[in-house]
């Protein structure tokens, strides 16, 4: 494996999965060492895992599949021997993510993108230049579990563009209540079960089970304090409606903020600008160049045109103006990339930070 850390990826024939081997290949920190996925894909290599019998290849994320890790032979997730392994990424759904995590964390880190340990009083929900103190809750885990790993989950994907356009707003000038309205891309529902295609052209789907607790329940965990043990929530409310709408990629939001002081246009926008210049500065392999991209375009952001900015990485905001139905309120639209940031990428980005740090190595 050279000097690179080995990694095992798992649920690697799923889409998220998929997202993570193609952020990984070619990676300067890690090597992708493992693949695993359910019984009927073990024992095959990778590409024949994702083969049909028709010789469709079922590959869906972006770019060619690595020929090195095609040829890897898949394990079965619930047998996977991670020893030896740096970290483990889990693209796993969440009910075996709630079985199976817990035994790949008593011998290595796991980074998923699972919902199932998010909630956890002593795991924290990290988003790469917003809440990395939050680290520290690892070793509480460790010592509460008695685990040689750790599991850190990432943000739902709708929760990651709001959590990082609010975080900046709130260290300057304090947020007291916000109100979102997502229209979130069909890529966020997987391809299995999915959103069916006669269901969502030509329509909004006004309904995401489970998707506005977890928004409203992570931003404020997220912006929240470290506070011993545990994680203080933020104090202000959070209220939304999340629709799934005909987009491929890329989710956008309407987002209503009551700020706890008066602030200008300009002192919003610098906060935007400026906020995640250290996670620049650190030059992880996977960090944007600005963690926000601030559009004066009234007509922007558009996800067509806004998702790939910085390789998926940014988070673009415009149509900043006044609210005058709130006391010092402001709104605003985002773009956040659902599959990117706001899923492998994004905790890659955050495994790259943990490498640093000697979490993973």
């Amino acid at each position: 494996m050279g000097h690179k850390i080995p990694v095992a990826v798992v649920g690697a024939t799923g889409l998220a999965g998929q997202q993570f081997l193609a952020a990984l290949a070619r990676h300067p920190v890690f090597e992708v060492a493992k693949l695993a996925a359910s019984s009927r894909s073990a024992g095959k290599s990778y590409q024949d895992a994702i083969r049909e019998a028709s010789g469709q290849v079922k590959w869906y994320a972006s770019g060619s599949l690595d020929s090195r890790m095609a040829s890897l032979v898949v394990e079965e997730a619930s047998a996977l021997d991670v020893s030896g392994m740096g970290a483990v990424f889990s693209a796993l759904e969440s009910e075996p993510a709630r079985e199976l995590e817990p035994r790949y964390a008593a011998h290595a880190p796991v980074i998923s993108t699972a919902s199932a340990y998010r909630y956890e009083a002593d795991v924290p929900i990290l988003i790469p230049g917003v809440n990395l103190d939050h680290a520290k809750l690892i070793e509480v885990q460790r010592q509460n579990r008695g685990w040689k790993g750790f599991i850190t989950p990432n943000p739902n994907c709708t929760t990651t563009g709001l959590a990082i356009t609010l975080a900046p707003l709130h260290e300057r000038f304090g947020v007291k209540r916000v109100f979102m309205t997502s229209m979130q891309a069909c890529s966020g529902a997987g391809r299995s079960p999915g959103v069916i295609g006669l269901d969502i052209i030509d329509n909004v789907i006004p309904y995401i089970a489970k998707e506005e607790e977890k928004v409203e329940k992570e931003t404020r965990k997220i912006l929240g304090t470290l506070d011993g043990a545990g994680i203080k929530p933020a104090s202000f409310v959070v209220s939304c409606t999340c629709t799934r709408v005909p987009v491929l990629e890329g989710h956008t939001e309407a987002v209503f903020v009551e700020l706890g002081q008066p602030a200008t246009e300009e002192e919003i926008k610098g906060a935007w600008r400026e906020f995640g210049a250290a996670v620049a500065a650190r030059r992880y392999p996977s960090s944007p160049e600005h963690l926000i991209h601030v559009h004066e375009d009234p007509f922007r952001p558009q996800p067509r045109l806004d998702r790939d900015n910085e390789d998926g990485m940014a988070t673009t905001v415009g149509r900043l103006r006044r609210d005058e139905a709130l006391t010092n309120g402001w709104k605003y639209l985002l773009v956040s990339h659902n599959t990117k940031m706001g899923a492998a990428k994004g905790a890659l980005l955050v495994a790259e930070y943990l490498a640093e740090k000697g979490y993973i190595g």
